[in-house]
């Protein structure tokens, strides 16, 4: 059994304490929401592992959402049913009860990839779908000079590509989703044009790797970025990326069969 925070999270993010106003700045993007559509492909049946505040889960679809952490269940709006109160690893549902399974931002929170993994094959008839950050590409972003270490946190939470293709078996397609440039859903990536977004410490919270950071050291962080934004230092390096319509980033999306 996955050990479980106070609030039921599982891994090693208290969400009962960094996921309050979660769903207000991570709101599910239509353009990467598409992409997950397109993954799920004629699936009908879908269970949603580490489903959070319910981002991405198809209004079209029947959707069985598996969340640990109270907090996040209780953001999860009226429109959407109820999210069982599980963890990944041991999912209470039969073998090939449904038509796929799907999980967005989660796998790095889990205590047991492997294992999560496993059970998501199980649990699905069809495809396995999953959103996440390519742990090689993380450090990839302007970021990493202003806040080396929740990069470096990114960096080490984030399973390899590899690892995750390996421990599904059958054929997986690895594909970048580029991010845009008015991106709803307040990953760090999501911020790549928008700079001034990140010294807003709710959408900093709502960015688990935050979390890992003393305190004391986010302020060095954000206070650099702060004055590199009021000189200009920032855009004389970045500006460009402020009329960029996307970012191919560390965001993919794979699909096992």
């Amino acid at each position: 059994m996955a050990e479980r925070g106070t609030d039921g999270s599982a891994g090693d993010a208290d969400y009962g304490t960094i996921g309050v106003g979660y769903a207000d700045y991570r709101r599910p993007d239509p353009r990467i929401a598409a992409a997950i559509a397109r993954a799920l492909g004629e699936s009908r049946t879908v269970v949603n592992v580490g489903a959070g505040a319910g981002s991405y889960e198809s209004d079209t679809l029947q959707v069985t959402a598996v969340e640990p952490s109270e907090s996040m269940r209780a953001q999860r709006p009226a429109r959407l049913s109820p999210a069982v109160d599980a963890v990944a690893e041991s999912l209470p549902f039969a073998d090939d009860a449904f038509d796929a399974a799907m999980t967005t931002f989660s796998v790095h929170q889990w205590s047991d990839l492997k294992a999560g993994l496993r059970e998501m094959r199980r649990v699905a008839r069809g495809p396995v779908v999953i959103l996440t950050c390519d742990p090689d590409r993380v450090r990839d972003f302007w970021l990493y000079d202003y806040a080396p270490l929740v990069l470096d946190t990114e960096a080490r939470r984030y399973p390899a590509i590899g690892d995750i293709t390996e421990a599904l078996g059958g054929r997986s397609e690895v594909v970048p989703v580029p991010i845009p440039l008015d991106c709803t859903d307040g990953f760090n990536e999501a911020y790549y044009g928008r700079p001034e977004r990140l010294l807003d410490s709710g959408a900093r919270q709502a960015c688990s790797a935050w979390s890992f950071v003393e305190p004391a050291l986010q302020k060095q962080y954000i206070d650099h970025l702060h004055r590199d934004l009021t000189s200009g230092a920032w855009d004389d390096r970045y500006g460009a990326l402020r009329r960029q319509p996307s970012l191919n980033g560390s965001l993919v999306l794979i699909r096992a069969v």
